[in-house]
């Protein structure tokens, strides 16, 4: 039995439809805090359980059976090391032959915020004793279409990004990736470093949006005291405006950079570009 946490998220989604180009739906379990937004799965055959990570005792029940979990990192920064621990201890008991971990890019030498959690969760998962794989993704494609809906209307975004480069890819490559993971053989005890295959700067991004739109686009790079007074100006909350900020320092020091090829070799195919997902998205 292949679980995959989080199924009702963006990239839960998407794994489990990968998973079912690849094996019968009664081998898959969508383990869920809702189980009715999974209505979808269930009519496709896919089993659907309850499973909360704040609710350990629900875990017990949902890994019931499991070969192969994935556990998609929380959303709810500040509070997935608990939530993770209650998964690593529930896959455990389980007797899981192998549990996959969607983490960060570099997550050991990262200085992003949204690493320390990361590098907990593998470091819990490691002293646990359970066979694993590390999925360590780097930045989604999909993170820039808001950035391009921006353009497209007044013709700038703006960023304290300097000239640092991302090699990001889609959510459904990395889904991809995962499903690969999961129903293959020989990714025990492993470690990915997950990116796109080709690295850009910003203007690169104001390039494609341009190039997408036909409306010209430029990138405006501010300090990082500028950048953080106009998202506030621009109404974004406090935590946000510095978790953004703090986000692209980490980028202009090189640290979504990465161009290790793990993604396109998992997955047998090229990286989706960016500007593939954005004429995608603004077409719909």
């Amino acid at each position: 039995m292949i679980i995959v946490t989080g199924a009702t998220g963006q990239l839960g989604r998407l794994v489990v439809q990968e998973l079912l180009t690849r094996v019968p739906a009664d081998q898959i379990v969508a383990a869920v805090r809702t189980p009715d937004k999974a209505a979808d799965l269930a009519e496709q055959g896919v089993q659907v359980r309850e499973a909360d990570y704040d609710r350990p005792e629900t875990l017990k029940a949902a890994f019931e059976g499991a070969e192969k979990i994935l556990l998609i990192s929380g959303s709810e920064v500040g509070r997935r090391i608990p939530q993770h621990q209650a998964v690593i201890d529930a896959a455990k008991d389980a007797g899981a032959g192998l549990l996959a971990y969607t983490s960060v890019l570099h997550a050991d030498t990262s200085t992003l915020p949204v690493a320390p959690e990361h590098q907990a969760t593998e470091e819990a998962i490691r002293a646990s004793g359970l066979t694993y794989s590390l999925l360590r993704n780097g930045w989604y494609n999909e993170n820039y279409i808001p950035a391009a809906q921006q353009g497209a209307a007044n013709g700038v975004i703006i960023g304290s990004a300097r000239d640092g480069r991302i090699s990001s890819a889609s959510r459904a490559d990395y889904a991809a990736a995962a499903a690969v993971v999961l129903t293959g053989d020989g990714h025990d005890n492993t470690v990915y470093e997950l990116s796109g295959d080709t690295a850009f700067t910003m203007d690169d991004v104001a390039a494609d949006i341009t190039a997408v739109t036909g409306t010209q686009v430029t990138y405006q790079d501010l300090p990082a005291e500028a950048h953080t007074r106009a998202l506030a100006e621009a109404g974004l909350p406090e935590p946000v405006v510095e978790m953004l900020v703090a986000i692209d320092a980490g980028t202009a020091e090189g640290q979504l950079a990465g161009t290790t090829g793990d993604l396109s070799r998992l997955i047998g195919r090229p990286t989706t570009a960016l500007r593939a997902t954005l004429t995608a998205a603004l077409a719909d």
